[in-house]
């Protein structure tokens, strides 16, 4: 049987869809069951809610030993999707806990019931960090600790260092850094509000570059490489890296409404952040932009996905063409 965390989100919901469609035997955890909804959504949005039912649903915590004691029973395989994704500066301390904690007990439990093979869902905030040579970023890019990070980036490295000592203690491990994943069914957090934003009128944009890949890209690589021989590695998921700009246009076209308008400087960004930053500590509001994420908006960085593309020869989805998809769905 296969164990899924994270099956609420976007990417862990896709995979659920994808295992069950395999005739899989699945079993998800869950914290409360309003969260399920969220999947049970997404089965409708594609019409498949009657393969809904082939999962076994468990409530259980990443960061909760007595539950994940029940959930691992007469698992042979486990997808770790489970994340806390926040840019506030607030959530530092619960991000870190339950990427970093969360992930050491999922790897404690892999080891304890021998566990066949884990998948750990990272992402491409996690690799390393350009040197003054170098222009692309891979699986072999090595991580700065004196650079700047942000917290998410900081507890998604600390977690494959859990993978990683999992790995060292005979634990068979696979890792994949997903970019920036686009896909359909949560369109008020991740990647779903920037179509949420675009759709209600966007008017900035900005210059920075990063890696994208469709959710069904992700899901079917890693399915892919756990049937595969491969282990113990890592790779990096994008279909190609875009500028925020051309994203956002693309977004745009597909609902029909125009383009984002005005360029966001790195000094607007800069001063954005900080008004954020008052509206949180002044009228108690949550923050929605970070200085992290002011800089990430204009940074460009190249990632290189030869590593899996070679392994498993293998040729993703235009991530263009997949936001008209979204769109309609």
């Amino acid at each position: 049987m296969i164990l899924v965390t994270g099956g609420t989100g976007l990417v862990g919901a896709h995979l659920l869809l994808h295992l069950v469609e395999q005739g899989e035997n699945v079993r998800a955890i869950y914290r409360s069951t309003t969260s399920i909804e969220k999947t049970k959504n997404l089965f409708s949005l594609y019409n498949k809610f009657h393969l809904f039912e082939k999962i076994e649903w468990m409530e259980a915590d990443i960061l909760d030993i007595p539950s994940l004691e029940i959930a691992f029973q007469n698992i042979d395989f486990v997808y770790h999707c489970a994340a806390l994704i926040s840019f506030d500066p607030k959530d530092e301390e619960v991000i870190r806990k339950t990427n970093i904690e969360g992930t050491a007990n999922i790897v404690n439990f892999c080891l304890a019931y021998k566990i066949k093979k884990m998948l750990f869902v990272s992402s491409i905030a996690a690799l390393g960090d350009l040197n003054a040579t170098e222009t692309t970023i891979s699986e072999t890019t090595e991580w700065n600790p004196e650079k700047p990070h942000s917290d998410y980036a900081i507890s998604k490295y600390g977690a494959e260092m859990e993978v990683w000592r999992g790995q060292q203690e005979g634990l068979n491990v696979l890792i994949v850094n997903p970019g920036i994943i686009l896909g359909p069914g949560f369109s008020e957090q991740g990647s779903g509000a920037l179509f949420s934003a675009v759709a209600k009128g966007l008017s900035f944009y900005t210059l920075g570059t990063t890696g994208f890949i469709t959710v069904t890209d992700v899901v079917e690589t890693s399915v892919r490489l756990m049937k595969s021989d491969i282990q113990n590695e890592r790779f990096t998921l994008i279909e190609n890296n875009y500028s925020f700009r051309e994203i956002l246009n693309c977004i745009a076209d597909s609902f029909n409404v125009k383009h984002p308008r005005w360029y966001a400087t790195p000094l607007f960004m800069n001063l954005l952040w900080r008004v954020d930053w008052c509206l949180a500590v002044f009228f108690f509001k949550k923050r929605t932009l970070s200085r992290d994420s002011a800089r990430a908006a204009n940074s460009k960085s190249k990632y290189d996905n030869s590593k899996i593309k070679s392994a498993l020869n293998i040729d993703f989805k235009s991530v263009k063409e997949y936001i008209q998809f979204i769109a309609q769905i």
